[in-house]
């Protein structure tokens, strides 16, 4: 777009970046929306950095801020070069965001749309720490299931749901497995491990559909199938006093000592 009168000059485009920290004097604010009202990028631009102005005050703290001399104004503005630092690492940070946020979207549909075997893992290897990972087939959670030495099994009474939990002790903390039996859906479950000091730590989530999972008088295999979910907790072994199952409601559904 080329500059008309009253226009902020040939690099109108950059002044989006100062004005969206509130920089500009009345006459250059003026010109920019004149352009901003016929310029879509510009109009997009700002969009992305609004909110913005609580990184004004963390300018007077920048080195080499000082006091201003007499006749200067009490607000400190930061020349282009500062401007145009921090529209770029602020773009930079909503890309981040936005990434992680793909991210998410994408393991949360695989968990959804992967069927009863398909499980969010929360843990890393032996070296790392906690990067989540889709668990992809059917063989993955249930495999290390069958792996786990370690197997603690409880029914509760009174909603007839099983649970049996596998682990494994990790140098991060505990990998653990839930096998879970006779869960009516539609609902939203996790698997939470207690400490013996009562903190409490989200090992798995995930959804029940209608038809549930682990059902011996289902009519599908599919429903009559169990449900394996794999995940962690920085707590280790010993310092866990056992699991619960609990809808997101705050029901609990079975309890499983460790």
């Amino acid at each position: 777009m080329q500059g008309s009168v009253g226009s902020p000059g040939p690099s109108e485009h950059e002044t989006v970046g100062a004005y969206a920290l509130g920089i500009l004097d009345d006459a250059e604010a003026t010109a920019f929306e004149a352009h901003l009202a016929g310029c879509e990028w510009c109009a997009q631009q700002l969009d992305e950095l609004a909110g913005m102005e609580p990184m004004m005050a963390a300018l007077a703290d920048l080195p080499g801020a000082g006091t201003p001399a007499i006749g200067e104004s009490l607000s400190a503005r930061p020349g282009p070069r500062l401007v145009e630092k921090l529209v770029g690492e602020i773009a930079d940070r909503r890309a981040q965001k936005r990434r992680r946020g793909f991210y998410m979207i994408a393991a949360a549909a695989a968990l959804i749309v992967g069927g009863p075997f398909v499980a969010m893992a929360t843990s890393g290897g032996d070296e790392g720490g906690g990067t989540p990972q889709v668990l992809a087939d059917a063989g993955s959670a249930q495999t290390a299931f069958e792996t786990f030495t370690d197997k603690v099994t409880a029914t509760d009474p009174g909603t007839k749901v099983t649970a049996t939990v596998a682990t494994q002790e990790k140098a991060w903390g505990t990998e653990a497995v839930v096998e879970l039996k006779n869960v009516a859906g539609p609902n939203k479950c996790s698997l939470i491990a207690v400490g013996h000091n009562g903190e409490r730590e989200t090992i798995a989530s995930w959804s029940v559909p209608e038809w549930g999972y682990g059902l011996p008088d289902a009519k599908t295999e599919q429903a009559r199938n169990p449900l394996y979910v794999q995940g962690g907790a920085a707590l280790s072994p010993d310092e866990i006093d056992h699991y619960e199952v609990s809808t997101f409601d705050g029901e609990k559904l079975v309890e499983v000592d460790a």
